[in-house]
């Protein structure tokens, strides 16, 4: 392979897996490429060195998330001002105190309380297949976990919560003709993600309206009181941080949690390690998200002439920063491209680093530390039914239909 073969744009090559190779190789020849736009799109920078990424995710003030939206797909100029009130696509001072009005409400102790909660979810969720000796990974085990404890700390009503869990499948495939209502791809603002997002930010307006009714122990209520500064999160904002959980918090974890199930199925003796000593449950879950994580770019938008590794970045540059390959860079890890629950240090960057460090990692690890616990202790022998059918994404590194199969067991007793 050269490197006029690199083609990141190409979603045929996606959909079949994550273009390691094409990644081994800017690494070692060009870490700071100059590609092609997709079609009709500004041409843009790939960033696939770990050191590079970090810096950039560091410096908002040069590289902006705001300008045209962390979103690696351009945005016409009419979608920018609704991008630019979900947290994503914040640039400080605003992301600052945006945030600090969250963290007051999404605090450890509250995720720590959920975890009791969690456990039930997960056994409730293998009930709900052991018996079969099949199903499918991604829609039966590894979706419900994230759509239930996002719903529950949100307060959610149980009648509504898969309809949260269709409109975010909706939001994130507008690359993926399958998850189109016509079945067509569509331009950015024209796809059907779109109008899901417009029909989520109207049950977030529903939602704080039923929480300013009738305050509950639960995260909606407690981001609508929540305040620094005097400034509390107005409706516009509550309703587009609604939308970021739904994303977020919902159809990442569902993402990690397939592809580290597909991992532990292709290393076997990986997965018996962990069956053996769950002690390595830790360790294992920040290998699985190293390994394949749940985001394949985010983009930043350069605010000013700068330079990274010699190459000249001008005023208005679009960057996207590839985090598949950054976390398998032969700089920082050893033998990256080897699935190893082991793995110590494990400096990924799954959640980003800096002013946009996923807010929600604690409680996504808690998530994947529950659901692979209960998945190795019931179902220790899954295996592929059919080869998995892949998200047609740049932007999500998803598995959308996973047939599995394994030895039926009872139900729980708890």
């Amino acid at each position: 392979m050269k490197l006029s073969d690199i083609d990141l744009n190409d979603l045929d090559t996606f959909e079949k897996a994550t273009p390691h190779d094409q990644f081994r190789l800017l690494r070692r020849e060009s870490p700071v490429h100059r590609h092609a736009g997709a079609p009709g799109e500004q041409d843009y920078w790939a960033i696939t060195k770990h050191a590079d990424l970090k810096n950039i995710s560091k410096n908002p003030g040069l590289f902006s998330s705001e300008a045209r939206s962390a979103i690696p797909r351009d945005p016409d100029d009419a979608s920018l001002p609704q991008l630019r009130l979900i947290m994503l696509n914040m640039d400080p001072p605003k992301h600052r105190q945006y945030r600090a009005i969250v963290n007051k409400a999404f605090t450890p102790r509250m995720i720590h309380g959920l975890e009791p909660a969690v456990e039930k979810m997960v056994d409730q969720i293998i009930d709900n297949v052991i018996e079969k000796g099949e199903c499918d990974f991604v829609d039966e085990l590894a979706a419900p976990l994230p759509m239930l404890v996002i719903c529950e700390m949100m307060g959610v009503p149980e009648e509504d919560r898969r309809g949260i869990y269709e409109l975010g499948n909706r939001m994130v495939g507008f690359d993926d003709p399958e998850l189109q209502e016509d079945g067509q791809p569509r331009k950015f603002g024209e796809d059907d993600g779109s109008q899901a997002s417009a029909e989520m930010f109207m049950y977030a307006a529903k939602l704080a309206e039923k929480a300013r009714a009738h305050p509950g122990d639960d995260l909606a209520t407690a981001l609508l009181n929540a305040e620094v500064d005097g400034h509390k999160l107005s409706e516009l904002e509550f309703n587009s941080f609604f939308l970021l959980l739904a994303i977020a918090g919902n159809e990442t974890t569902r993402t990690v949690t397939t592809n580290g199930m597909l991992d532990f199925i292709r290393n076997p003796g990986e997965r018996q390690k962990l069956i053996d000593d769950p002690s390595l449950l830790n360790s294992a879950v920040e290998e699985v998200l190293r390994h394949e994580p749940a985001v394949h770019s985010f983009r930043r938008t350069a605010m000013a002439d700068t330079e990274i590794r010699g190459q000249k970045i001008e005023e208005g540059d679009k960057l996207i920063l590839w985090y598949p390959s950054v976390n398998r860079d032969e700089d920082v890890f050893e033998n990256p491209d080897v699935f190893d629950i082991t793995r110590s240090p494990n400096e990924h960057l799954s959640f980003g680093v800096g002013e946009h460090f996923c807010l929600g990692a604690n409680l996504a690890r808690m998530e994947l530390r529950k659901i692979f616990g209960g998945l190795m202790r019931r179902l220790p022998d899954i295996e592929l039914a059919a080869e998995p059918r892949r998200l047609r994404s740049t932007f999500v590194n998803g598995v959308k239909e996973m047939q599995v199969q394994f030895t039926p067991g009872p139900k729980s007793t708890g």
